[in-house]
């Protein structure tokens, strides 16, 4: 019995682990790493394993960097399934395909800069096509049902409370008489979070990978990031220009219309225009609404209300390039929604360029952006930006909300692993390298058996000793 770290060690994005039982090989996650143009060129890369010996995957979440390198997978040789829990696959029915069409589209811009240069043709990571077929392979599973998913490794996914679908993956191991148990967080919830239930605790555990996103920091409560957000309206009022919330198409976008919804009266929404402007948010918008089983009760009460009546009465769902495009002839009393939640593509940048020069408009960041994105640069301060060959000044306001984050914070991750009994070996893996470092030594301080992940490195599950 074997772990592998594969992806998603030592940086964020790009999650995938490897587990070896009975000479059968399952994936955790097979993600997209994101971030810098060098870092998404890494995704071109070989898998470190044959994809074609792969048996099965699991699949903690929806989200790009744990779910987009699926297709290249298929498309190289892999032809198992894919366990996941339904709402999962069906956020993945959009997500995957968008990401298709995606690459289609970069392909197709990068192959006319190619020609004039005189360089060879590149083709797309895959296609929306290849897309569509790795689809086929994904087996929805319910919560808390323990299945056999291989031949010695058993399976059941737990409520992560991250995104809708999101889940905790256990996975019981047997072979030559020894069971271990290993447990991977994926991303875990904000408790309190809007819409979905808290993570669940786990009872046991021999060894567990830990996300770590936010490994350094604690979220604000939300009573603070409701006021924040409040403060927010309001100066843009003022200044009498539009407000920028770039975000992340599935999980983020729902919890901001959420939160609009809950506090439409009290912040004077009803003066605004408030746009949509993501098609792949709309769409899971609409995923959302189908799986109101998975919400907690405060949510669940709401959306019983929202179905009878408006969200949000001045909500306007644009669909079309051509409607997009129209909003850039507004400059004040407009909230405008739009992906991609860390700037690196999609409708944002056409805002951004139409918007963030203007000293009235303010941008809203509510999501982790990481390192070698626009989103980033932005939040660090950066007073200019290079949107398709052109510099444009920073005149915005930029303000970070994090409390609205999805992802747990330090308190919440370590209080998370430290309740699991009998003391296991934790492994941290998603985060970058500060974030792992305080939360290693956090975890270390109270008493666990802390590590951080190496990528290429692995672990023996019976005798506990790393190898690479």
């Amino acid at each position: 019995m074997r772990l592998t770290f594969c992806g998603g060690a030592e940086e964020v994005t790009g999650s995938c682990h490897l587990v070896e039982v009975r000479g059968k090989r399952l994936l955790l996650d097979c993600g997209l790493i994101q971030g810098s143009r060098e870092d998404e060129a890494r995704n071109r890369e070989p898998f470190p394993f044959a994809p074609g010996d792969i048996d099965a995957v699991v699949l903690s979440h929806a989200h790009i960097d744990h779910s987009g390198r699926i297709p290249l997978l298929v498309k190289s040789g892999f032809r198992g399934p894919i366990y996941t829990q339904a709402a999962t696959r069906d956020l993945c029915r959009i997500m995957l395909k968008d990401a298709g069409h995606l690459n289609e589209k970069e392909a197709e811009w990068s192959n006319r800069k190619r020609e004039r240069k005189g360089l060879s043709r590149v083709n797309p990571l895959y296609t929306l096509k290849e897309a569509q077929q790795s689809l086929r392979r994904f087996k929805p599973l319910p919560y808390h049902q323990r299945t056999e998913v291989l031949p010695g490794a058993e399976v059941r996914l737990l409520d992560a409370g991250h995104i809708l679908g999101s889940a905790i993956v256990e996975l019981w191991l047997s072979e030559d008489g020894v069971t271990r148990k290993l447990v991977f967080s994926g991303d875990l919830g904000h408790p309190d979070a809007p819409i979905l239930r808290n993570p669940t605790a786990v009872e046991q555990a021999d060894v567990v990978l830990l996300e770590s996103t936010y490994g350094d920091r604690l979220h604000r409560p939300r009573e603070e990031t409701q006021a924040e957000i409040a403060a927010v309206v309001e100066a843009a009022r003022h200044a009498r220009g539009n407000i920028l919330i770039p975000a992340f198409a599935v999980g983020r976008t729902q919890e901001i219309l959420y939160v609009l919804g809950q506090n439409f009266d009290r912040w004077g929404l009803a003066e605004w225009e408030v746009f949509l402007d993501s098609p792949m948010a709309i769409e899971a918008t609409e995923v959302y609404t189908r799986h109101s089983d998975l919400y907690d009760d405060d949510a669940s009460t709401f959306w019983d209300t929202a179905r009878r009546q408006a969200l949000l009465p001045n909500l306007h769902l644009t669909h079309t390039t051509h409607q997009s495009m129209k909003l850039n002839q507004i400059r004040s009393g407009a909230i405008i929604i739009a992906a991609s939640g860390m700037c690196t593509g999609g409708r944002i940048r056409h805002h951004l360029k139409n918007n963030v020069w203007r000293k009235g408009c303010h941008l809203v960041i509510v999501g982790f952006q990481a390192r070698g994105t626009l989103g980033r640069a932005l939040v660090d301060g950066a007073r200019e930006i290079r949107l398709w060959g052109e510099t444009i000044r920073v005149a915005a306001t930029v303000h970070t909300i994090g409390g609205l984050s999805a992802h747990a914070d330090q308190r919440t991750l370590s209080e998370w692993a430290l309740a699991i009994g009998e003391r296991p070996s934790i492994f941290l893996v998603h985060g970058e390298q500060e974030a792992l470092g305080v939360l290693r030594e956090t975890l270390a301080g109270r008493g666990a058996n802390a590590h951080i992940a190496r990528r290429g490195f692995g672990l023996d599950l019976v005798t506990g000793k790393t190898f690479r």
